[in-house]
């Protein structure tokens, strides 16, 4: 799908550095009228993103988090949900394909050295995203099937996720983890309910939680697979295996 540029045609709004040019200009003048009205009545609504959807006149409309709206080109009609396209064979989730992108994009963007990567011994066959809050009863069985996963090959990349909040105590567990001397052994101990030392360092912990929001993430464990697609809550060694096609 295109992304429209629609600076010029909406002045007065301020619009998403995302969106690039497009040779449309019918096409962008109505994705502004669209975003225009939204904005009128709407002024503090993020929009991240405008796309041309498959159907002829329906433009979707991406928000922080991942929320996407669907509009009218003339801008008088706006739904939320999922797009679907049906396939030969199935269900295609449009709208979750693109959430997909999004989150492959900002993935790629959070360098190694700022998780806390649990990799198998051997090769590294496949790799999966877990956003984590360590006092979180499932995030704990999770982290007991890391060892399987990554006897399987599986490599466990942690981000920080204190569903709490920053200042929270869950945030100050997390943050002595990922600033303990062992961050590896220090969440192990966390996902086990023991304590560790307090230690404080410049940390990612905040930003990785502001990403997971971006993300659309809204519990935890949440896990991201490397094409970006998110799935959430436990799930164990072998149901994961199979996901990533081991």
């Amino acid at each position: 799908m295109a992304i429209l540029a629609l600076a010029a045609a909406a002045a007065a709004l301020t619009l998403p550095d995302a969106l690039a040019e497009d040779d449309d200009g019918a096409a962008a003048e109505a994705a502004a009228t669209l975003v225009s009205r939204l904005k009128a009545l709407r002024p503090d609504i993020p929009i991240e993103n405008v796309t041309a959807s498959p159907i002829p006149g329906i433009y979707a409309l991406e928000l922080a988090g991942g929320t996407v709206f669907y509009g009218t080109e003339d801008g008088r009609y706006l739904f939320a949900g999922d797009l679907y396209q049906l396939g030969d064979d199935e269900l295609v989730n449009l709208a979750e394909a693109g959430r997909a992108e999004l989150r492959h994009e900002l993935l790629a963007g959070v360098p190694r050295s700022e998780m806390i990567v649990f990799s198998p011994a051997g090769d590294t066959r496949a790799a999966i995203n877990v956003f984590t809050d360590v006092d979180c009863g499932f995030c704990q069985k999770l982290h007991q099937e890391v060892p399987k996963l990554n006897e399987m090959g599986i490599e466990v990349r942690y981000l920080a996720y204190p569903r709490a909040g920053v200042g929270s105590e869950s945030y100050r567990k997390i943050v002595s983890a990922w600033c303990a001397k062992d961050p590896n052994s220090a969440l192990t101990k966390l996902k086990a309910r023991q304590s560790i030392p307090d230690a404080s360092c410049p940390n990612p912990v905040a930003e990785q939680l502001d990403l997971g929001r971006q993300m659309g993430v809204s519990g935890t464990p949440a896990i991201v697979l490397q094409d970006g697609t998110m799935l959430p809550g436990y799930m164990p060694a072998e149901r994961l295996a199979e996901i990533v096609g081991l």
